[in-house]
């Protein structure tokens, strides 16, 4: 999609049209009002004359100009390029994304990527108009208006949870960015995420995650209810209204979440469909961890995909064609857990369940079936070293293997492929899943050029409509 609006008045034809297509593609301010939106934004269309354009948030909160009331630009699903791209400044974005500067500083960015500090500096500036530590005040700044308009958690909590060194430094950026105080962002929350804030204090904290065009959910959960491991994970409901819940082992601490399935909404023609959300609710025992648990359940639903462009390139295909125009918006799902997946990859449900019984770590406080979190690979690397899966979990706990966010992704199969017994296949969807990679073809699949770059998603196609067994 990006190549689609590469010149200014393109993008501002998009702006005039209101097109959700490119909310989080590109930003746009208003040199006269100070405020920046996203394209969808329903305000009057400014003069051209008076719009600048910006690559992300943070570019345009570096420039002076602060988040639209009306349009909530930094709540807009994140640009599937970051997703998409394999180069150091699409692995810098998602580490940025999963909390890496807030918890280790730009030098631990840097070092995990393998370039110098300024090298980073200078490449993230260059495209997106903003450095790493722009990029993670920006994610920051997010983070504390969700916890200050959905939790009763008190300001000064909610600045050191949302990764602020401090109270000012919190209440100077929230002022910057929104044009209000945190005490008037919280009187200003709508009347509902109020009362689900006061409901009941163990409630968890209310999310929406948002996505752009089509979300076929129904997909996504018949896969995560067939691949569930009890003690973990669980879908109950009937189809169309289920909920999804597992643990999640977090920087600081543990989490569960629900996330609900809601009803695709079919496409009636281009631009048809501006989006919409999932909803879930995240139980943290240490709220600093709000922001990487988001980023991955995004990485998990693939809530940052671009269904215009996926479908449109697939469309093309005379096979595929049929496929696409019965299921617009099929995603490629994720992981929540890198490590996790490339275990389970390896072993399987039942076995995985083993696992999960005989060496998991049990939560402080159990919620109805979710018990345990998945071992970690030093755990089961001493616990059982023989085989492939004690190779795998070693080669995951020495470093050997690299699945994070920030991963390259032909240097993590190239590691995955030298460990004894682990097979193309299975590499191939470790690939797909824990690195997201959404332009991936099994070994020995007769695969078309044409699918590219989106041949993952080629795939759940032909598996969903049965013409291929994974």
């Amino acid at each position: 999609m990006r190549d689609q609006v590469t010149d200014e008045d393109t993008r501002y034809e998009a702006v005039r049209s209101r097109d959700a297509r490119f909310d989080g593609v590109f930003f746009f301010a208003v040199e006269t009002t100070g405020i920046y939106c996203r394209p969808s934004c329903p305000a009057v269309t400014p003069k051209r004359a008076n719009v600048r354009f910006f690559a992300t948030a943070a570019a345009a909160q570096g420039s002076g100009f602060r988040a639209c009331r009306r349009c909530r630009p930094d709540a807009v699903p994140g640009s599937a390029e970051w997703n998409a791209r394999a180069d150091v400044v699409g692995r810098a974005v998602r580490l940025i994304a999963d909390g890496v500067v807030d918890r280790e500083g730009v030098a631990g960015l840097a070092g995990r990527l393998g370039y110098s500090a300024r090298q980073v500096q200078r490449q993230l500036t260059a495209e997106l108009g903003a450095g790493p530590v722009a990029l993670a005040r920006a994610q920051r700044a997010h983070t504390a208006r969700v916890l200050v308009q959905t939790t009763g958690l008190p300001i000064t909590e909610i600045a050191f949870a949302s990764g602020f060194a401090s109270v000012r430094q919190f209440n100077d950026t929230i002022r910057a960015v929104y044009a209000s105080t945190p005490s008037e962002l919280r009187a200003a929350a709508p009347k509902h995420g109020r009362n689900r804030r006061t409901a009941t204090p163990n409630a968890g904290i209310p999310l929406r995650l948002a996505h752009r065009g089509p979300y076929l959910a129904g997909p996504v959960f018949d896969l995560l209810a067939h691949e569930a491991v009890p003690g973990i994970e669980e879908v109950s409901g009937p189809p169309g209204a289920r909920t999804y819940r597992r643990t999640l082992r977090l920087p600081y601490g543990t989490g569960i979440v629900a996330v609900d399935e809601r009803p695709g909404t079919p496409r009636t023609g281009l631009g048809a469909h501006p989006g919409g959300w999932l909803d879930a609710r995240l139980h943290l025992t240490d709220p600093r961890d709000l922001t990487t648990a988001v980023q991955r359940l995004r990485r998990l639903f693939d809530l940052d995909a671009d269904p215009y462009a996926v479908d449109e390139r697939l469309a093309a295909d005379p096979r595929l064609a049929p496929l696409v125009a019965a299921r617009p918006g099929l995603r490629s799902p994720g992981t929540t857990d890198p490590e996790e997946l490339a275990v389970r990859a390896l072993t399987g449900r039942t076995e995985a369940e083993r696992l999960v019984r005989r060496y998991g770590k049990a939560l402080d406080a159990p919620c109805g079936s979710l018990t345990h979190l998945f071992p970690e690979p030093a755990v089961l690397a001493g616990a059982e070293p023989g085989g492939t899966l004690g190779a795998l979990t070693a080669a995951l706990a020495d470093g050997a293997v690299r699945l994070d966010p920030g991963a390259d992704r032909d240097d993590a199969q190239d590691a995955l492929l030298s460990v004894p017994g682990l097979d193309a296949r299975t590499v191939a969807e470790i690939r797909t899943r824990a690195l997201g990679d959404p332009d991936v073809a099994p070994p020995g699949l007769d695969v078309p050029d044409s699918w590219r770059p989106w041949r993952s998603y080629a795939l759940n196609h032909l598996r969903a409509a049965g013409e291929w067994e994974s």
